[in-house]
């Protein structure tokens, strides 16, 4: 199901999801001259008959000089922007798209980060698309704050952190001026302009730093890199962020306009509606708690483990595994299907080894993945290192077959250490496995909301399985009614007798029940 991902520091303001195809990242090409010729790799535009270190030092003084930047102990921002949620849009590309207010403090001095951030999610239920987040970090843990007290910040807010601390605009310079290793890179187009491309190694992976030719200013900065938000799932990520929209503040020349693009997709774009440098900072608004902070530090990420102990028999043979992601386990005559491989590959891996001690010496006979939602397909990888079918649906083929295609190198998994070609069942309609007690049979939704969706429905036992669109709140109304009266349609398109209901973030629930609250909503 849905949830809002919590985005910090200067490359995590919402962003932009709308620049066409010459946005996409790759490796910058050789520059051709004005008749067509190629100018050649070391040409360097710009910067011609200069070594790395003197194109630096003119990209410095494009911004106001190193002085000046060095200089900047702490900025206080004022940014609007918004995000493409590639991770959670029903129906991919062109994205839904999420918009948020920032007031930001980086103190550079410190190494910490305040953030206070009001989102809109016009995602959300009616009514709720609002709401207000602040987050402290430091580089010894981070907190969201709140009236209720403080709670661990996410592990991709401390990367941010660190990538805003090394790599924002008025710190990529002096960190690249800083490196032993800075050298020159292939020079590039960016935008139809030439550009010298210098490279430099930050934790422990290339940053390459794109100078314009007639400017000398840093219009982008490229890096590959492992990501703890909702991009881990793929792997070593092409990250390039551009920077525009450029302003004098306070002696430096200052890029307003952020856009971030990974692996090929305008993800982010964030605008500066006001700068500024080295005001006095209050150390009673970077406090935290301890303890939540300390949390911050031990957390896995998005590589979760699973926990095999909360389990619920739904039936005889047909297991749930109830957590922040669902496992279903349903034992047939022959062997035993997994429904959902969801979070990563590791939290996969351990599914499987549940099926296979739960039901000694009966092989998995598939993994049934039913949603395109990036963090439920991540363990697909895992399925596909052990050879086992993968039932996918039709639409969501091309977004898992780039999937298992994406490289790993930074972080291998056993797909990455040992690749094995994929073995698909393709769900493009009424598609029965199985015979018995447990036999399933899987049925596209087709909704405008759940169009890359398909539920599993167990006829012996009228239970109904229903993907990502079940999740009851707290005041027990629905998270999304869209999505449950789509279920609805399509149980009574395809005749289906259900009692009950249960999906990859709720619970087995009365049949009865769901179609009363979808049908009060309604009205």
């Amino acid at each position: 199901m849905n949830k809002r991902a919590r985005w910090c520091g200067t490359f995590s303001i919402a962003m932009l999801a709308t620049l066409g195809a010459t946005a996409a990242l790759a490796t910058p090409r050789p520059v051709a001259g004005a008749d067509g010729s190629s100018m050649g790799s070391t040409t360097h535009p710009g910067c011609e008959g200069i070594d790395a270190h003197a194109c630096l030092d003119l990209a410095l003084q494009a911004m106001g000089g190193r002085e000046k930047l060095a200089g900047i102990h702490d900025v206080q921002l004022d940014v609007i922007g918004h995000t493409a949620l590639t991770e959670q849009s029903y129906r991919q590309a062109p994205f839904i798209t999420s918009y948020e207010r920032d007031q930001l403090t980086v103190d550079f001095d410190k190494g910490r980060l305040l953030e206070h951030n009001h989102a809109v999610w016009p995602e959300s239920d009616p009514h709720q698309a609002e709401g207000d987040v602040t987050l402290i970090a430091t580089s010894q843990g981070g907190v969201y704050h709140g009236k209720q007290g403080d709670a661990p910040c996410s592990a991709s807010d401390l990367d941010d952190l660190r990538a805003t601390l090394s790599l924002a605009p008025e710190r990529l310079l002096l960190t690249a001026a800083a490196a032993p290793d800075l050298h020159y890179a292939n020079d590039g187009w960016l935008r139809s302009t030439p550009h010298s491309a210098l490279e430099f190694r930050w934790n422990g992976q290339p940053v390459r730093v794109l100078i314009n030719a007639f400017n000398h200013l840093p219009d982008a900065l490229e890096r590959t890199a492992a990501f703890r938000d909702f991009w881990f799932a793929w792997g070593d990520v092409d990250q390039r962020v551009y920077f525009d929209n450029w302003h004098l503040f306070h002696g430096v020349v200052y890029p307003t306009n952020q856009v971030e693009v990974r692996n090929g997709v305008a993800w982010k774009s964030s605008q500066v509606l006001d700068a500024i440098f080295n005001a006095p900072l209050d150390d009673k608004n970077f406090a935290m708690d301890e303890k939540a902070a300390h949390a911050s530090m031990q957390s896995p990420g998005w590589d979760r483990p699973f926990n095999g102990k909360k389990k619920i028999e739904l039936a005889p043979g047909v297991e749930l595994y109830r957590g922040a992601w669902n496992a279903t386990l349903i034992r047939q005559q022959n062997g035993v299907l997994v429904l959902e491989a969801p979070i990563a590959p590791s939290y996969a891996k351990a599914v499987f080894d549940k099926a296979r001690s739960e039901f000694p010496g009966a092989p998995l006979l598939g993994v049934l993945t039913t949603s395109d939602s990036w963090p439920h397909i991540a363990g697909v990888r895992e399925a596909v290192a052990e050879g086992v079918t993968v039932y996918a649906l039709d639409l969501n083929r091309p977004l898992l077959a780039k999937l298992i295609a994406a490289p790993h190198r930074l972080h291998p998994d056993a797909l990455q250490i040992s690749p094995m070609p994929a073995q698909w069942r393709t769900v493009s309609g009424r598609l029965e496995m199985g015979r018995g007690a447990n036999r399933v049979v899987a049925y596209p939704l087709r909704g405008a909301s759940t169009e890359r969706q398909y539920m599993v429905y167990f006829p012996q036992h009228r239970l109904l399985y229903a993907s990502d669109t079940l999740a009851i709140n707290p005041d027990h109304t629905l998270y999304d009614l869209q999505l449950m009266h789509e279920v609805v349609q399509a149980v009574q398109r395809e005749h289906l007798k259900v009692d009950t209901v249960f999906a990859m973030h709720e619970g087995p629930t009365p049949w009865s029940e769901v179609e009363k609250l979808v049908a009060a909503a309604g009205k």
